[in-house]
């Protein structure tokens, strides 16, 4: 597995960001980073891990710049939702890893439940036992919250790192809402973040 980058244009690149005069915002995006093994000038990071197969096609697990990192210890939400969503009585999963003041840090993870299934305090344990076991103690979110919905590109990408922001307080997320698939879920999430009181 490993990051997937762009080493010539694309037709469905975007070229700029609205609200983005200068284009710093769309260089930082996508131009922008630094590589284990120094800067890489000119190579598109698209934000996705992948893997190639033998056919040469790509399974796509998850956002790269949605990493996890809990005490320094980073962690792909993808492995997570692997475990989540092999269990019958959830429909899918969204972990976030939120940055608060002071060094604090707060993992929450979102379930919808499957047809037929309700969620509670036992079924909370149960995730987090299933976490533990096949991943880690570290894997375990701090919270099992059951959610209405979980707010998706219109191509179907999980929105972690904007709802991450919106958890957060932040006023700058930018979110335009002919880009989600239910856009009333922000403000879903963003009482949740207000619900989360250590900030």
């Amino acid at each position: 597995m490993g990051e997937m980058v762009i080493l010539q244009p694309m037709p469905c690149m975007p070229i700029r960001f609205w609200d983005d005069p200068d284009g710093s915002r769309y260089k930082a995006a996508y131009f922008e980073h630094e590589w284990a093994d120094g800067q890489a000038p000119g190579v598109w990071r698209h934000g996705d891990w992948v893997t190639v197969t033998e056919r040469g096609s790509l399974v796509i697990h998850g956002r790269s710049d949605a990493t996890l990192n809990r005490n320094g210890i980073r962690m792909g939400s993808a492995d997570i939702y692997e475990v989540v969503e092999s269990m019958d009585q959830i429909a899918e999963g969204f972990v976030l890893g939120v940055d608060g003041p002071n060094g604090a840090y707060w993992m929450p993870l979102f379930i919808t439940m499957a047809p037929g299934h309700t969620f509670d305090d036992a079924l909370g344990d149960q995730v987090a036992r299933e976490i533990r076991d096949r991943l880690s103690p570290r894997h375990v979110p701090d919270e099992v919250i059951e959610a209405p919905g979980i707010p998706h590109t219109r191509t179907g990408k999980k929105l972690e790192v904007p709802i991450c922001g919106v958890l957060a307080g932040r006023v700058d997320v930018s979110l335009d809402p002919r880009s989600i698939d239910n856009p009333d879920l922000v403000d879903w999430y963003r009482e949740r973040g207000r619900d989360h009181r250590w900030w």
